[in-house]
Parts: structure tokens; sequence; C-alpha cells
């Protein structure tokens, strides 16, 4: 034993030891990642938070039942309109009616809207040909071009789903394009010293390094497919969660209106879940590199 331990105790010098041979400290976990950590508590408060502050505004009677209903009303209108219906109509078929409608757009629009993105990411020629229609279109408001849809397609289920497709498609195409930028030029150019094809560099390192960004964009798109429900609803229909609100809001059936509402985040943020356990699979990397 050296004179510089000599005066150390056992112990600490188990300690020393122990420490030597620990692992190495992972990227983020010293001084943290950004943006990383559970938040799962803080989102049952905030909710908890919400519902509390709802029931005592109506249960004070600081606002008339017609335009915040309590959240049992609310329950309660669930219930009855899961037993008997609405305008004739079970419960779950207006739910079925809705959801294959923005589905049904949604991918119809990743069918086409991705590989267009990467092709206008990729191509000067594609970017030219068609950044400026969908740059033309992305910020008009889907209410704006309703009536088109009427007179060029009528008012059956063309119309609407084409109305929720391109509410979703412009977001798509535009992620997936931007996508095409995050592969690093320097990865590019060792897949082709490597004697990799076009189509090999475009497998193997850009669609990797978009993925994080398509997924993004495909989140965000089916929000506005969501949004747009109401509005595609508007033309003629006679079943759906937005033909549901929209009857209901001309009786002033304010119960059933927000319970709609609910039942539309509800199936749209079960959707975001889902696309970010995707994500999570996909992707491992993201926000760690």
């Amino acid at each position: 034993m050296t004179k510089a331990t000599s005066h150390v105790p056992r112990k600490d010098l188990g300690l020393i030891a122990r420490l030597s041979r620990a692992r190495p400290t992972k990227p983020g976990e010293t001084y943290g990642v950004p943006g990383h950590g559970n938040t799962l508590w803080l989102s049952v408060l905030s909710i908890g938070l919400f519902v509390f502050i709802w029931w005592l505004v109506t249960a004070m009677g600081w606002v008339k039942p017609l335009f915040v209903p309590s959240p049992m009303a609310i329950i309660q209108k669930f219930v009855d309109v899961w037993n008997a219906g609405y305008t004739g109509t079970p419960f779950l078929e207006h739910v079925g009616i809705s959801t294959a409608r923005v589905f049904g757009a949604f991918i119809l629009a990743c069918v086409i809207g991705i590989p267009l993105g990467l092709a206008m990411g990729m191509s000067p020629v594609m970017r030219g040909l068609f950044d400026p229609p969908i740059e033309f279109y992305r910020p008009i408001p889907p209410l704006a071009y309703l009536p088109l849809m009427i007179i060029w397609f009528g008012i059956g289920e063309t119309s609407k789903v084409l109305l929720i497709f391109l509410s979703v498609f412009a977001p798509v195409v535009l992620g997936a394009r931007s996508g095409v930028k995050s592969a690093a030029i320097e990865q590019i150019h060792a897949a082709y010293s490597f004697g990799a094809s076009r189509w090999q560099v475009l497998r193997h390192v850009i669609m990797p390094s978009a993925m994080p960004e398509i997924l993004t964009a495909m989140r965000i798109g089916i929000g506005f497919g969501w949004t747009t429900l109401v509005a595609a609803e508007m033309v003629a229909a006679t079943k759906g969660l937005g033909y549901m609100v929209l009857s209901a809001s001309q009786f002033l059936q304010t119960p059933v209106v927000i319970m709609g509402i609910f039942v539309i985040a509800f199936i749209a943020f079960a959707f975001d879940l889902l696309m970010r356990f995707i994500e999570r699979r996909l992707v491992p990397w993201k926000g760690r590199m």
C-alpha cells in the first residue's frame, strides 16, 4: 500500500473502487435533456383542476345551464345518446362514419403526400412544379373552398372526404419535404462513395433521417382532419359526429354539443397517443442526438 492511500480507511477504499468501475454517464443524464421528464401527474392535476372549476361554476349557478351544462349533465347525455342514439341513428354509427371519413382521407393523404414530399425534397423539378399550388391553397380555410367541392363533386361522400383530404395533404407533404433536409450531407456522400444507388440512399439514409418530421407532420395533419370534419359534415350530412354537433346547436342542445366535442377530442387524442407510441418505436433516437 502506498503512502498516499495508507491513511485512507478500508471502507473509503471500497467506495473509491466501486466508483472507478461505475458505468460512464449517459448523454443528458447529468444535466438533463431539454423537454424530457414525466408529466403524467401534472396532466392529471391539470385535468382535475379543469373539471373542478367547471363543476364549481355550474354548481354555484354563475353560468346558466343553457351555456355551460354541468359535468354530470354531459355524462347523463352521453349515456342517453349511447343507449337511444341520436336522430334515429345509433351513437356508434355516428362515431364510425366520422372516423371512416377522417381516417380514409388521412390514409389517402399519407399515401400520396409522403412520396410527393420526398420527391419535392430531392428533386428541384418536382419542387418547382408542386410547391406553388400547395403553398397557394394551404393557408386557405376549408370553408372557403367548400362551395367548390359541392359544385364539382356534389353533396355525397366524395366532397366530404376530399375536403378533409385537402386539409391533411399540405402538412404531410411539407413535413416530408422538410424531412429530406434532415439527412446529413456527409452521410449521403459516404453512401454514394460506397457505391449506393439513388434508391438505396433514399431508403437507408434519407428516410430514417426524415421519419421524425414525417411522423410529426402526420400528427399535425390528422389534427387538421378532425378540425375540418365539422365543416365537411355541413354538406347534407345525416350521420356523423360533426352532423350531431351542428344539429344539436340548431336546437340549443348544449349538452349534446359539448358531448360531441369531447368525443371528437378523445378519438383524436387516442390516435395521437398511438402515433407517439409508433414514433418511439420507429425513431427512438429522436431528441437524443
